[in-house]
């Protein structure tokens, strides 16, 4: 599994995700959790489905036929990929509040 950068946005989808894990979101839904305009959200989404934290599915098309709209795409935090976010999140965490750090 690759390593990811984790910059405050990363951070924000993360935990966007980690609201409720089993969950599956549309790309709108993830933009609103996390506070963030969709062309930040999706390289984002993109890069945690590339190295396996996320999984995506599309919508069923009796759904998307019936509302007379383009099929949508959700997403979901894979478990490992569940485990590896607190990890992470619990690690860049930790590494701000090392006392005597210097700023």
């Amino acid at each position: 599994m690759g390593m990811l950068r984790m910059t405050l946005q990363t951070r924000q989808v993360l935990r966007a995700l980690l609201e409720d894990p089993a969950e599956q979101r549309s790309g709108m839904e993830l933009c609103e959790s996390a506070g963030l305009p969709c062309g930040t959200i999706h390289p984002i989404r993109a890069r945690l489905e590339q190295v396996g934290r996320v999984d995506s599915r599309g919508e069923d098309p009796a759904v998307h036929d019936t509302a007379g709209r383009p099929r949508r795409r959700t997403y979901r935090i894979t478990q490992d990929g569940a485990v590896q976010a607190r990890t992470a999140l619990a690690r860049v965490r930790g590494a701000r509040e090392v006392p005597g750090r210097g700023r």
